[in-house]
């Protein structure tokens, strides 16, 4: 009797080892995060593209203007400090700067406190403080140009708001933009309504970020409501106020949309600030090598009052 051998089955290849699944998973990471940067890099190299076109490149223009004639029809000529010497031969250019230096000063006083001390109130208050908020913001969203024609209108000497509200009260009423004495800080109240709504939401944002402990302890201590506002408050913001502080002597040292819409740099020039000078020199005299050099004298005082101010309140943080 024969035993049948069964028969033997065809062997199969060995099967491959697949990847493991944390291999996989830091592949697929790696590549997301590569994605990402690509992504971050291409938005990032777009915006330094259009700010070199749009900022820097005008800068840098600017600065060869300022020591050249202008001449778009034949071609600008190289005339080396000529420029910087017809300004400082012009009898309006200390004026300016006299000018726009008080505009900056007026504006620090009210235009610096004011809001500081609107945050301060709107902070203290527990109901409507959004309705507050948007009251004292309104005046941003208005164009600057709106703002300023409204307010001339406002300090009509005849039949402006501000004069018949004077006289409805029995007291002497004003030239306001009429007269040298009363006309630029007249710009600076306008200025000031007008701006102060962001610098309001900004210090108001920094208030509400001080622990309450702090404002409690002191009251526990019989601090009253000016000791609290400097012993607590300010040392709080402290940093917020350096940069505003900062910010809005750069912003006030280029005031133009007041003057130019208001007063013209009137009456008897009391008005003429810096930028406003550089206006008529590129687009009353048509010498725009002149106003190119006076635009960069101002970037010169800005860069070295900011070196400066950094340079103290890093010291003082020191």
């Amino acid at each position: 009797m024969s035993l049948k051998t069964s028969p033997k089955a065809p062997s199969r290849p060995a099967p491959t080892r697949p990847l493991s699944t944390a291999s996989q998973g830091r592949r697929a990471a790696r590549r997301r995060v590569l994605r990402e940067h690509l992504t971050a890099y291409g938005f990032l190299c777009a915006a330094v593209v259009i700010f070199a076109l749009f900022s820097w490149w005008p800068i840098i223009r600017n600065v060869f203007l300022g020591f050249q004639e202008v001449n778009f029809a034949t071609g600008n000529t190289w005339n080396g400090l000529d420029n910087f010497r017809k300004l400082l031969n012009d009898p309006l250019f200390l004026t300016a700067w006299k000018n726009t230096g008080l505009f900056t000063l007026y504006a620090l006083l009210l235009g610096f406190a004011v809001p500081f001390l609107t945050a301060v109130l709107l902070n203290e208050f527990r109901h409507a403080r959004a309705y507050f908020r948007v009251l004292v913001y309104l005046p941003v969203m208005l164009p600057p140009v709106v703002v300023a024609l409204m307010w001339k209108w406002f300090y009509d000497p005849g039949p402006g708001l501000l004069n018949e509200i004077l006289r409805t009260l029995h007291l002497p009423t004003s030239a306001w933009l009429d007269s040298s004495s009363t006309s630029l800080i007249s710009l600076v109240i306008v200025s000031t309504w007008a701006n102060m709504g962001t610098t309001t939401l900004i210090y108001l944002a920094a208030l509400q970020t001080i622990p309450g402990e702090l404002y409690e302890a002191a009251e526990l201590d019989g601090a009253n409501v000016w000791q609290r506002l400097r012993h607590v408050t300010v040392p709080q913001t402290r940093f917020v106020l350096l940069v505003l502080l900062l910010l809005q002597i750069v912003a006030t040292m280029q005031v133009f949309t007041e003057p130019y819409v208001m007063t013209g740099g009137g009456p008897e020039d009391s008005t003429v600030t810096v930028m406003f000078l550089v206006y008529r020199y590129a687009f009353v005299y048509n010498d725009f090598g002149t106003a190119s050099a006076l635009s960069l004298l101002l970037l010169i005082v800005l860069a070295a009052f900011s070196a400066l101010y950094l340079r103290v309140t890093r010291a003082a943080k020191e």
